[in-house]
């Protein structure tokens, strides 16, 4: 018998060496940059700051182009003390009535728009929302390809404030409606820039926290109106725009000089020395120098080329880069449709609350900026324990009972104020966790162009709100009812999507496939495993 050791291969006993996979751009970057420090977090919520201006600008339209009220002069008989609780004064004698406060207070005591009818009177509202469109198409590819996540945010903050600064000089409703346009336009990438960006310049630990950070941030931009619409109550509704857009060109000058460019997208795009400089002064903020090699670096910058990044194509590559995979399709698909049915309850819920009868604008207002605290609370809650899936479909099905609630419930009464704050509350935690799943479903390269999408399925649905809240105060049907039905329906489709709690996110098309076949083996065993387990017990 032959000696074992003499018959054993020769190479059986050579270890192979094992093939090493270049470290992914969170690794790498992660590794030189140390802890998130104070200084990083700092900067982090600075630019998660952009949210507060993005909200007083959706939101301004509920107190500057309010309904006022009105009362009867006393000069005609034709017009009782009983007739200024009816709906209309239109059909009264010229003269017979008065507004309650001084006409400029709003732009429909103004402009005498109050018979002009609900679509005039929804034009300016729907004008923004329709610029939010519009911009969303036309530049959200533009932060992954040409301009970059700062110069794109910077682009959009300074367009937006100068937008609203000359919106307050308006001379009459079809120059207003024109300047909400191009306002919507602007403001269209600067919540999707600023989260994607805060949240690409720290570590995985502080993803979640810095985008309830954001969320938090709107909340408080929110619930500044109530306070601003309040102090100038009896002044002219053009002070709420000129308040609300200088601090917000003064705060575009403070992020140009303060924030740097994402190094992750600085790293996909090919631009590696720019991205060692940009890690080189996270790094100095967290406290520690950097005397190491940048080889992590330049492997991440050499996969990324050599798997396919979209750096070289033009403006819509991204787009095109997802049309040709099913799965991307599907996922964008997917998340669009449920993200419309909780657009149009998150931005038609406010501009609806004139709509609860027997309310006070100023308090129902807060009542709803204020449910967005709470929510952006529960909202970092849910992302770390719960699956974002599940989280969103029991969100929108929550939000939809309460809002068809609304409907049944009597005008002036405090349940029905309690429905509509809960609704409220659960499209706003639904709201969050889809602009977090968007980031997570979808690798670096076409990560903002995707994020921008699902920000247009939201505003679309913010383009239906202001008729259908128009066309609720004849019958609350057609806002609560409506809004009910869509977001309850429309959640459904969040079932389509995989989950994403606990995953590191991708940064090319050919990296996510991979995770993508990876847990569809995964899946296939574990049921293959149940199906072998079954056959035994029986």
């Amino acid at each position: 018998m032959a000696d074992e050791a003499t018959t054993t291969p020769l190479l059986a006993s050579y270890k192979a060496k094992p093939t090493t996979k270049a470290p992914s751009i969170d690794d790498a970057i992660e590794t030189y940059i140390g802890d998130t420090g104070a200084g990083q977090l700092f900067k982090a919520i600075l630019l998660a700051f952009a949210w507060a201006f993005d909200a007083q600008q959706v939101f301004i339209s509920v107190f500057t182009d309010a309904e006022p009220h009105w009362h009867c002069t006393g000069y005609d008989t034709s017009c009782s003390p009983a007739a200024s609780t009816a709906s209309s004064p239109c059909a009264l004698p010229h003269g017979a009535w008065a507004w309650d406060r001084p006409a400029e207070t709003s732009v429909v005591s103004e402009w005498a728009l109050k018979c002009a009818g609900p679509a005039l009177v929804s034009l300016p509202a729907s004008s923004f929302f329709a610029g939010c469109l519009a911009g969303g198409f036309l530049l959200t590819t533009l932060a992954d390809s040409l301009l970059g996540r700062k110069k794109m945010l910077l682009l959009s903050l300074v367009s937006m404030s100068v937008a609203g600064v000359l919106t307050a000089f308006s001379p009459n409703v079809w120059a207003y409606a024109a300047l909400r346009f191009v306002c919507g336009f602007g403001r269209s990438m600067v919540g999707t820039c600023a989260l994607v960006l805060s949240t690409e310049i720290v570590g995985k630990r502080w993803r979640d926290t810095v985008s309830v950070a954001g969320f938090a941030c709107f909340t408080v931009g929110f619930l500044s109106l109530p306070a601003l619409a309040y102090a100038f109550r009896d002044a002219s509704w053009r002070n709420m725009y000129l308040y609300t857009s200088l601090p917000s060109l003064a705060y575009s000058v403070l992020l140009y000089f303060l924030v740097q460019e994402s190094p992750r997208w600085l790293l996909v795009r090919g631009r590696k020395h720019d991205a060692i400089q940009t890690v080189r002064q996270i790094a100095s903020l967290n406290g520690g120098g950097i005397t190491c090699s940048f080889s992590m670096l330049h492997a991440c910058a050499t996969e990324c080329d050599d798997a396919g990044g979209v750096g070289g194509g033009g403006v819509f590559a991204t787009l095109q880069s997802m049309w040709e995979r099913r799965w991307a399709m599907r996922r964008l698909a997917a998340i669009m449709t449920a993200s419309f049915g909780v657009g149009m309850v998150y931005y038609g819920m406010p501009l609806n609350v004139g709509n609860l009868g027997g309310s006070n604008l100023y308090l129902s207002v807060t009542y709803n900026a204020l449910a967005e605290f709470p929510s952006s609370i529960l909202s970092w809650l849910l992302m770390g324990r719960i699956n974002r899936r599940s989280s969103v479909i029991a969100l929108t099905a929550l939000a939809g009972v309460c809002s068809l609630a609304c409907v049944v419930i009597p005008e002036g009464s405090a349940f029905r104020m309690a429905a509509e704050v809960f609704s409220f509350f659960a499209t706003c935690t639904a709201f969050n966790i889809i602009l977090m799943y968007s980031i997570e479903l979808f690798p670096t390269t076409v990560r903002n162009s995707a994020v921008g999408m699902v920000r247009q399925a939201l505003v679309l649905g913010g383009v239906a709100a202001p008729m259908l809240v128009a066309l609720g105060r004849e019958r609350s049907f057609w806002s609560f009812g409506v809004f009910g039905l869509a977001v309850g329906c429309l959640g459904l489709f969040a079932a389509c999507l995989p989950e994403t709690r606990g995953r590191s996110m991708s940064d090319t098309m050919e990296e996510e496939e991979i995770k993508e076949a990876a847990a569809a083996v995964l899946s296939s065993t574990a049921t293959s495993d149940m199906d072998d387990d079954n056959a035994v017990l029986v």
